[in-house]
């Protein structure tokens, strides 16, 4: 079975954790999207480059997700979202791109 990259997890995980909230109104399962998407993808972060790399990332991508609200206000919901997905999907691919 082929694996999905875990830049491709995390960047879903922030569009589509943004998506589910929005769409069904349910903040709280927008969270849990985010959250399970977070979780995989600090998996596989762990497996291919360290725990180092793994906390660093994660830290990241929940940063990103926080950083996402301000930035809303700047710019809109949806382009902030996208911002901070390809902003972690970057780091993502940088850190396990050296790690290989």
């Amino acid at each position: 079975m082929a694996r999905i990259p875990a830049t491709a997890v995390a960047a879903g995980g922030l569009v589509g954790g943004y998506a589910v909230a929005r769409w069904t109104r349910k903040r709280p399962l927008g969270g849990v999207a985010l959250a399970a998407a977070g979780t995989a993808a600090a998996y596989e972060w762990n497996r291919q480059a360290g725990t180092r790399a793994a906390v660093g990332l994660t830290t990241a991508y929940v940063a990103a997700f926080a950083g996402s609200h301000p930035l809303a206000k700047r710019i809109g919901a949806w382009p902030a979202v996208f911002t901070v997905a390809g902003t972690v999907a970057a780091a993502s691919w940088a850190v396990t791109r050296r790690a290989a």
